[in-house]
């Protein structure tokens, strides 16, 4: 078992084990629960949450509030892994929430221990892509490309806020566009009609901070088209993509995309362009889908409407509309992905497995994203449903969903389409 002391320095308990949890259940861990931590993942501490340790002596899990620290009684705290791109997680951190008076931060936290000179995590890989190594993204390579691309591409508003993007909150996607590979971001909305909880562009007071600034004016459709035909006729495997972390839901500027859509494939054929979205409302979707586009990624934290609906605090949309938009995608011919967010002891209940296996096989969906649902336990747990459904872990439903459809695509990232 790992703790963590009021300056965040990791220490290794010397007699519990480490433990997990599903949901609000402390779990055992076993050896095929745990991977060695991928290299680019990252260690947090939880301030006032205590960690619980599972002692061998008794089999019982133990609240580990205050540890003695060089020579005097400390408090400490649990600590968590956040996970490289790729790894799905099947157990949060066993720990005490009840004394924390904040939120934490919008991170996946991940169970972690250590043994043998390796930190471990209750992880395993779903997929790897070469082009979201963490390897490939040399910032010393990034500054003098963004020089490059103000000089010889554009230098407008929106260039200017995924440069921000690039450098101040280190997001991927925004770097390719600058490094001129694979998939970039076309960030065009201000406002959202959902109130995620787990929003990463916009928390209420009183909350914590928002993991990346939302954009904040309405791009031009000249400058959506010179960015995105400049990539997509340039970059290695290219992919650009409208519905971005650092904005709201791009359906609300349904016109912006499909008219830039029809104008980006005026002039190039090349790439895939793509709509990453809550897919709220089904007709938006078609009409984008009309002007050219080519896949499509619609967001789920569950199968099940009530859980949807604790999370995604829809406005003026329900979730049906949101299985319409599924279904609906697929028929048209688009690439149809759903960015399934996972977490431990909801995403692997009985009932919701049922939900999901319901779900594709009504919607023909192409791909499943495993993609970590980042977001504070305690806050998640608190605003769920309650319900006495088991579970099965987050393995086991990947073994399901591949024995029922043995075509569906199983993966983490966005895929580039091959046209015939």
């Amino acid at each position: 078992m790992l703790f963590a002391d009021a300056q965040g320095r990791i220490y290794e308990h010397p007699h519990l084990r480490m433990a997990g949890a599903w949901g609000n259940c402390c779990s055992e861990i076993s050896q095929e629960d745990l991977s060695p931590l991928p290299e680019f993942s990252k260690l947090f501490y939880m301030p006032g949450c205590a960690p619980l340790g599972l002692d061998p002596d008794t089999g019982e899990y133990v609240l580990v509030e205050h540890v003695e620290l060089e020579g005097e009684d400390r408090p400490v705290y649990a600590v968590a892994a956040f996970l490289e791109p790729g790894y799905v997680r099947t157990h949060l951190p066993a720990a005490h929430y009840g004394e924390k008076s904040y939120i934490l931060p919008m991170w996946a936290y991940t169970a972690v221990g250590f043994r043998n000179g390796k930190y471990w995590a209750t992880a395993f890989q779903i997929e790897y892509n070469h082009r979201w190594d963490p390897k490939n993204y040399d910032d010393t390579e990034l500054i003098p490309a963004i020089e490059a691309y103000k000089r010889q591409i554009c230098n407008g508003p929106l260039v200017e806020h995924l440069l921000r993007c690039a450098t101040d909150h280190h997001c991927f996607a925004a770097k390719n566009l600058f490094l001129r590979r694979w998939e970039a971001p076309l960030p065009v909305s201000r406002t959202c009609n959902a109130s995620c909880l787990g929003c990463l562009s916009f928390q209420p007071e009183g909350s914590c901070e928002a993991s990346h600034e939302r954009i904040c004016f309405r791009p031009t459709k000249d400058e959506i088209v010179t960015l995105a035909v400049s990539h997509l006729e340039f970059a290695e495997e290219a992919i650009v993509s409208f519905g971005q972390g650092c904005e709201g839901e791009p359906l609300t500027e349904a016109d912006l995309i499909a008219d830039s859509i029809r104008e980006i494939r005026g002039k190039t054929d090349l790439g895939t362009i793509n709509l990453n979205t809550n897919g709220s409302l089904p007709g938006e979707v078609r009409k984008i889908a009309k002007a050219g586009l080519d896949s499509i990624r619609i967001s789920l934290n569950s199968s099940r409407q009530a859980y949807y609906e604790a999370y995604y605090k829809p406005r003026g949309y329900c979730f049906e509309d949101v299985i319409r938009s599924i279904s609906m995608s697929s028929e048209m011919g688009l690439y149809t992905m759903v960015n399934y967010l996972i977490f431990p002891g909801i995403s692997d209940q009985e009932a919701e497995v049922k939900a999901l296996i319901d779900l594709v096989r009504k919607t023909g969906v192409n791909f499943i994203h495993l993609k970590n649902l980042n977001i504070d336990p305690k806050l998640y747990l608190e605003n769920m449903p309650k319900t006495e459904s088991p579970t099965i872990g987050i393995k086991k439903v990947v073994e399901v969903l591949k024995e029922e459809f043995p075509d569906l695509n199983i993966g983490y990232f966005n895929q580039h389409i091959t046209k015939a």
